[in-house]
C-alpha cells in the first residue's frame, strides 16, 4: 500500500536559508522512509501564497499548487517554530488557508477533503510554547477533517530565553525528541493505512439535515 506523507515547513526563514524546523522534518522524513512512505517537504515561504481564507486568492497566488499536494496526500504534517510563545505566522496563514476546504465539501456526503487524511505536528525552538503550537494546530486540523492518532506531536524546545536553536544546540541527540518523532511517525503510518482501509463513512450533509429538522 503506497502511502505519501506532506511536511508544510513553516519556518519564517527563506530558502536557502539553514531552518532548525526542516532539521526535525528531515529526521522524521527518513523515519517515513524507513517504513516505505514517500515524502515531500513543501517550504511555505518559497511560495507566494496570499493573505485570505479561500483555497484561491486570485492572480498571482500560489496556494493552490500547494493545496493540491495536501489534497494528494495520506498524511499530512506541520512544522513550525515558536515565535513569541505560538506557532509562527506561516503557520496561522496555512490554517486560515485551510479554513476554504469547507467550501469544497464532498456534494453527497458532506465531508471536507481532509477526511481520511491524519496528522501530526513538529515544533523547534529556543524557548516554551511547544504544547500551545501542538494543541491549537491539532485541534484546528481535527476541524478541517483530519485523523489525530495518538502522540502524533514530536519536538524540541531550548533553555528559556535567547539560545542555541534545535542544529546549534545538537538537538538530534535529545531522547525526548528522538523518541516522540518515532511514535509521531509510525501511529501517523498505521492509523493511514486503517484509514485507507476503512474510510470513515459520517455523511455529514445528512447529521446536518437531522441536526436543521431538529432546530426549526
Amino acid at each position: 500500500m503506497a502511502l505519501k506523507a506532506t511536511f508544510l515547513n513553516c519556518t519564517l526563514k527563506r530558502s536557502p536559508k539553514i531552518s532548525n524546523t526542516r532539521a526535525l522534518i528531515d529526521k522524521a522524513a527518513k523515519l517515513f522512509n524507513e517504513l516505505d512512505v514517500e515524502s515531500e517537504i513543501i517550504r511555505v515561504v518559497d511560495y507566494n501564497v496570499k493573505f485570505g481564507v479561500s483555497s484561491d486568492e486570485g492572480e498571482g497566488d500560489e496556494w493552490p499548487l500547494i493545496l493540491d499536494k495536501i489534497k494528494a496526500c495520506d498524511i499530512l504534517v506541520i512544522g513550525s517554530p515558536i515565535w513569541f510563545g505560538v506557532r509562527s505566522s506561516v503557520a496561522q496563514l496555512v490554517l486560515e488557508r485551510l479554513d476554504g476546504t469547507y467550501e469544497e465539501s464532498d456534494p453527497q456526503t458532506g465531508r471536507f477533503p481532509l477526511y481520511g487524511k491524519v496528522a501530526g505536528v513538529i515544533v523547534t525552538g529556543n524557548e516554551d510554547g511547544a504544547h500551545n503550537v501542538a494543541a491549537h494546530t491539532l485541534f484546528n486540523l481535527t476541524h478541517l477533517g483530519c485523523t489525530v492518532p495518538p502522540n502524533v506531536d514530536s519536538y524540541w524546545v531550548g533553555a528559556a530565553g535567547p539560545g542555541p536553536s534545535y542544529i546549534a544546540a545538537g538537538g538530534e541527540k535529545h531522547l525526548y525528541t528522538n523518541k516522540t518523532v518515532r511514535y509521531m511517525v509510525n501511529n501517523l503510518v498505521f492509523f493511514a493505512k486503517l484509514l485507507k482501509d476503512n474510510p470513515i463513512p459520517t455523511n455529514l450533509k445528512k447529521l446536518y439535515e437531522d441536526a436543521l429538522d431538529e432546530s426549526e
